[in-house]
């Protein structure tokens, strides 16, 4: 018998001593996050994004990010690194491009190129052909982008985008939800706005400081950039005259929070018709991750747990749509989740396009 509860203390004591000093890939910061109102008021939990309708994407998934290009036909981003292009209704889809990496977010310039935020690669330039080229993966030679996310062209020609993490490159960390999982539970706050110059083919920082610097949209008079801070809940309006701005601890001149304290992690941005802008809450917040805030130490004990622990939130259909003053004007979800991490919608006069990170086909609604 006492052999037996020495082997048990044993066993308890070095599950203990793993849990606590097992190494994990994350040096979490305590931050203190204000408490979620949940699904009240303009965001009360409805079924008016429960009734989509799927274009199948012949054993592709996860339509991350959808545009329409010059030429009017849809074009997608999916998880193999495939970029779709087809019909509005999803008939003659083909293969448009593959980067050899993961695209986001991406728009067209002015040129008709695809202007795509690689997590992998960087910023590209994808031309008619399907052929890329590397716009940026540096800002400084010794400074990399380790995870751009989502790109935005100005009519001057200039490029914004989100490096979402100076810390966790997909390409290291296992592909883009993992490296976004650490992220947000390290909350280190090394994301970042970036701009890039064509003319002179140069990369500045906007602002730094971002919990994850997810997706980004220009306001109409291209005077500001809002973009998405995923790990905190909410979007920010910084100028584009803005250089080095640090928002790790709250607005400054020229960067206020125009949304704040969402119900869910923002994922993309993506301008709509008169004058809304759609964005996509990916997962709703966890009660359990947001109290691990002041408590670093239990953010990485709980990376320590099997996957299937981790606390990662359930699968939960939304996205709203807002005016330039903050204003929430459309909100509609699933609380099924049926169609997963809801990302954003593409507006078109006869219909919303709903992007997301995993789902197995692409959704869309009848306006």
């Amino acid at each position: 018998m006492r052999k037996i509860f020495l082997g048990v203390g044993l066993a308890l004591a070095l599950g203990v001593a793993y849990l606590m000093l097992w190494p994990v890939p994350i040096e979490p910061v305590a931050i203190t996050l204000p408490a979620s109102s949940g699904y009240t008021g303009i965001h009360a939990p409805n079924q008016r994004l429960a009734a989509l309708q799927l274009i199948d994407l012949h054993g592709e998934e996860g339509p991350e990010h959808i545009a329409f290009g010059p030429d009017g036909k849809l074009y997608t981003t999916v998880a193999s690194g495939n970029i779709l292009r087809m019909d509005a209704d999803g008939a003659g889809q083909q293969v448009f491009a593959n980067t050899g990496g993961r695209v986001l977010g991406f728009d067209f310039d002015a040129q008709g190129r695809l202007i795509a935020a690689d997590a992998m690669r960087g910023l590209l330039a994808i031309d008619s052909q399907g052929h890329s080229s590397v716009l940026a993966d540096h800002v400084t030679p010794d400074d990399p982008i380790r995870y751009a996310d989502a790109a935005v062209v100005a009519r001057s020609g200039k490029i914004y985008f989100s490096d979402a993490s100076q810390r966790f490159a997909p390409r290291d960390w296992g592909g883009t939800f993992n490296a976004s999982v650490l992220d947000i539970m390290e909350q280190s706050a090394t994301g970042r706005l970036l701009e890039y110059n064509p003319a002179t083919r140069t990369v500045r920082v906007l602002a730094s400081g971002l919990s994850f610097a997810n997706g980004v949209a220009l306001t109409q008079d291209e005077r500001h950039v809002l973009v998405n801070e995923t790990g905190r809940y909410r979007v920010w309006k910084v100028a584009v005259t803005a250089s080095n701005l640090s928002l790790r601890n709250g607005p400054v001149a020229g960067a206020q929070v125009l949304l704040d304290n969402l119900p869910g992690y923002p994922d993309n941005l993506m301008r709509g018709l008169d004058g809304r802008i759609w964005l996509g809450l990916a997962k709703p917040r966890n009660p359990k991750v947001d109290g691990m805030g002041p408590k670093s130490w239990l953010r990485a004990l709980s990376l320590r747990l099997p996957r299937a622990l981790w606390p990662v939130p359930p699968a939960y259909g939304h996205v709203v749509a807002f005016t330039e003053d903050g204003t929430i004007v459309a909100d509609l979800q699933d609380p099924s989740g049926a169609y997963p991490e809801t990302t954003a919608v593409t507006e078109t006069r006869e219909r919303l396009y709903v992007q997301s990170l995993h789902a197995k086909g692409l959704g869309w609604l009848p306006k």
